[in-house]
């Protein structure tokens, strides 16, 4: 859970902007991630909140601002960059190799070489000591799947939803980031994935979630950061708001004042969403 106090943001950013020719996709963004919660960010279509993430993770560079990494001033030249500073990004798609087993994903694009002249010469990989590791990280998820030799598209969305997690957990020292990893389940599955967010977050690494569900949003999130027109409209608690409310400050029904403890309505629009201002 959130600690008490102003702790060091793990992940920050002020003032990002990115242009893509007229079009502005980030416009003065703020960000703030804290040690050991679960922020979850949303946003309409079109708010710039997918814009912002890719920012934080490498895959596009701000054309101004600024983003810190354990309040260090930090600049990634890609996604590659800002894996080797431990943010890991568990993407919709997920990204797994369907035909490949469970192992062999968890170390995609990281296997181990065999010891001595097999491994540097010959380059044979070293599947049993990466059998071993991917067991011991999926028990430490508690995360049980019959036999991490069997093929990923042997499994059900939700199992491929935990490989996925799993490898980004097993990898990450800072930041774990998930993209709408609910998505595409149904109602057990997405506990499970749900519970496995917790865990993540029960081992101390911060989870960024990206999400279009509210009343997954409202389960998980410690802090849910909203985004509108390109910048963060607030941030807020589940417990502070309604459903409906944060529905409409993400849609700019209503605002919250620079205090950040008042609701005030665009009475029409407040009206059209069926929310009232405190």
């Amino acid at each position: 859970m959130i600690s008490t106090g102003s702790p060091t943001p793990v992940l920050q950013a002020r003032g990002l902007v990115k242009r893509y020719g007229h079009v502005t996709a980030i416009d003065g963004a703020d960000f703030d991630l804290l040690p050991g919660e679960v922020l979850a960010v949303i946003g309409d279509n079109g708010a710039g909140k997918t814009s912002l993430i890719k920012a934080l993770t490498g895959a596009v560079a701000p054309d101004e601002g600024e983003i810190r990494l354990g309040g260090e001033p930090i600049t990634f030249s890609g996604p590659q960059s800002a894996r080797a500073h431990g943010i890991e990004t568990v993407y919709q798609d997920l990204a797994v190799a369907s035909s490949m087993d469970i192992a062999s994903n968890m170390f995609l694009g990281r296997e181990l070489r065999r010891p001595g002249l097999l491994g540097s010469t010959l380059r044979l990989l070293d599947k049993k000591r990466m059998r071993q590791e991917a067991a011991e990280h999926m028990a430490d998820l508690k995360i049980g799947l019959r036999s991490l030799t069997q093929a990923v598209e042997t499994l059900s969305g939700g199992q491929r939803q935990a490989v996925a997690v799993a490898r980004a957990v097993a990898w990450a020292r800072s930041v774990v980031v998930m993209d709408e990893p609910t998505a595409a389940l149904g109602v057990k599955e997405s506990g499970q994935v749900l519970d496995l967010i917790r865990r993540v977050r029960d081992k101390g690494l911060p989870v960024v979630l990206i999400s279009h569900n509210m009343p997954h949003v409202f389960e998980i999130a410690d802090r849910i950061h909203v985004h509108r027109l390109g910048r963060r409209a607030a941030v807020i608690k589940p417990g502070d708001y309604s459903m409906a409310e944060v529905v409409a400050i993400m849609t700019g029904a209503l605002s919250i004042d620079e205090a950040g403890d008042t609701v005030v309505a665009d009475s029409e629009a407040a009206k059209a969403a069926g929310v009232h201002a405190s």
